[in-house]
């Protein structure tokens, strides 16, 4: 019912096309069912109206309050072609490839706490900015953003700079230097990291992005759910690789640009698994009784996904997963449960995660957490909890406080023993997009909660 209201909705706004039909999964919790069939995915022109208002409404009704949180009266985005701030493409309109020549974005915080957004280019970028110079020299550009300043006179000005974060640390040395060459005399004092700024723009989901990202991670989970069957796996023929492939070329038909490779394995008896493999699984033939795990991330309407899910091949003559992987899968879930119920407004990652290794000490699995913010990049900036390959707290992202609206890829494994593999250790390995209200924690799509199967 759920996802039907949520696909009522996205029509109203128009955000999606007008066929829309469920995507394939497998049940979920939350009351969200994903059925197989088509994907409602519409086509890259149809997709700037949606996502140029998306962005207008965050630059209205989020930037304003996020720069006055910062104490910034102006923020500099000061971009190349080809050398882009990260943040540069969460700021501009569609279609936009590349920055042309020299982009300045500038924004300018009024008495009355609204956000002046101006362009000092080239090319002007039209709405939702206004053009306060264009055409003329590269050296009149630099000497026309001096003068704006000065005329605008704010009392602190952001840049790009950080030691911490890769996603606030796009001013490059050579922009840097042409700025204070074109700041008026004594306000090179007043540049500060904009760090904090680019972390909550970048890290904080509007209302209205909330009510598309469910969509989008349906798409995901959808598509995993087809790699993960008989359209694209035969057993004793098909290879993990080959079911890897099948991903992304799903992907592609569908127009939806994926951020790293599709990921596939396998694993089954007299494979080693053990507290020295920090995860289980091989690539290879996929046979009858494996295991399966893949790793997927999509990015649409500029909201990305990062999914990991699991998938058993059912041998002649089954008719259903073992009980031991459905137990297996069920205290993955606990892990999931044990982690988000750490979720409390003002907590960093650090302390998240050290809670949650406190309750998890105790139950009848090991376990690794590598939880991370997700949103307009696949790994986000924000509270990370944990890291793979990180014994303990993580400096830095780590101690960054947990703010409502936020999202994240619950991420993380599990190793129990399997009694139909002699107790061989099962790697359980999760990961699904969900957002934080403030409150709880709310899967985005509902979770996997029951294996896919292969016949």
């Amino acid at each position: 019912m759920f996802y039907r209201i949520h696909i009522l909705f996205l029509l109203a706004v128009g955000l999606l096309g007008s066929t829309v039909t469920a995507t394939m999964g497998a049940q979920a919790d939350q009351g969200i069912v994903v059925a197989p069939a088509a994907h409602a995915v519409v086509d890259s022109r149809a997709r700037i109206e949606p996502e140029n208002r998306l962005l207008t409404e965050r630059l209205e009704n989020l930037l304003p309050v996020l720069m006055a949180d910062a104490e910034l009266d102006m923020w500099l985005v000061l971009n190349r072609e080809y050398a882009e701030d990260p943040v540069y493409f969460t700021l501009v309109p569609q279609p936009s490839f590349a920055a042309r020549r020299t982009t300045m974005l500038v924004f300018y915080r009024q008495d009355d706490g609204s956000v002046d957004r101006l362009t000092v280019n080239r090319y002007p970028l039209g709405g939702p900015y206004e053009a306060a110079w264009s055409g003329g020299s590269l050296d009149q550009q630099w000497a026309a953003l001096g003068q704006l300043i000065a005329e605008r006179d704010p009392a602190t000005i952001g840049i790009n700079v950080s030691s911490i974060w890769p996603e606030a640390d796009g001013l490059t040395h050579g922009l840097h230097r042409k700025l204070l060459a074109a700041l008026p005399e004594g306000f090179e004092e007043r540049l500060v990291p904009a760090e904090e700024l680019v972390v909550r723009w970048l890290e904080t989901r509007s209302e209205q992005e909330l009510a598309v990202y469910p969509h989008v991670v349906a798409i995901a989970r959808g598509v995993i759910a087809e790699g993960f069957s008989s359209r694209a796996i035969t057993p004793g023929v098909t290879t993990t690789d080959d079911v890897a492939w099948f991903l992304r070329q799903r992907f592609e038909a569908l127009g939806l640009p994926i951020w790293f490779m599709p990921y596939v394995n396998l694993q089954r008896p007299g494979i080693e698994c053990n507290e020295d493999t920090p995860f289980c699984g091989i690539s290879g033939v996929i046979q009858p009784g494996d295991v399966l795990h893949t790793d997927v991330g999509i990015c649409y309407f500029k909201l990305c996904t990062d999914t990991q899910e699991m998938a058993y091949v059912l041998r002649p003559g089954e008719a259903d997963v073992p009980q031991g992987l459905k137990d297996a899968l069920a205290e993955g879930n606990r892990w999931q449960d044990l982690l988000t119920a750490e979720f409390v407004t003002g907590r960093t990652g650090n302390e998240i995660l050290t809670r949650a290794q406190d309750r998890m000490a105790d139950e009848p699995w090991s376990f690794n957490i590598y939880t991370h913010p997700i949103g307009n990049f696949g790994h986000g900036p924000g509270p990370t909890i944990g890291m793979w390959d990180v014994e303990g707290e993580v400096p830095g992202p780590g101690d960054w406080p947990l703010h409502p609206n936020t999202a994240y890829a619950i991420e993380g494994s599990i190793k129990l023993p399997l009694p139909e593999w002699g107790d061989q250790p099962i790697n359980i390995k999760l990961e699904q997009s969900a957002y934080f209200d403030g409150e709880r924690v709310i899967y985005l799509a509902g979770r996997q909660t029951e294996w896919h199967t292969v016949r």
